[in-house]
């Protein structure tokens, strides 16, 4: 059973799930996206700190990209407020390389925004 995730900023309740389990639905309010781009010289500067290395892992990249996701997240969360929703379902994340060189990450988030 998935849970859905609610920021505390918002209130706005965040599923990727169709729906909210026991919460009907009430109105599909439509389509919502959020967005967040890290550039190039953030990938450089990551790279430079590459001791940060624990395991395996690069702490400071996932932290960037974390950052990028709570970021995108919180822009759909917005955009479904304006639209007087109190949540987000179906939501779906995506990672994706964009500029002539693939210089930089666009991490996108969208669902529909509904009143339940």
């Amino acid at each position: 059973m998935a849970s859905p995730w609610r920021t505390a900023e918002s209130g706005i309740i965040v599923t990727t799930t169709p729906t909210v389990e026991e919460r009907p639905v009430q109105d599909y309010l439509g389509i919502v996206t959020g967005e967040a781009i890290i550039g190039a010289n953030m990938f450089r500067d990551l790279f430079a700190g590459i001791r940060d290395i624990v395991g395996g892992r690069a702490g400071s990249y996932e932290k960037v990209l974390k950052e990028a996701r709570h970021d995108a997240i919180q822009e759909m969360q917005a955009e479904a407020q304006k639209l007087g929703a109190n949540a987000v379902v179906g939501v779906d994340l995506d990672y994706e390389v964009i500029g002539d060189t693939g210089s930089m990450l666009m991490v996108s988030a969208s669902g529909t925004a509904v009143r339940i």
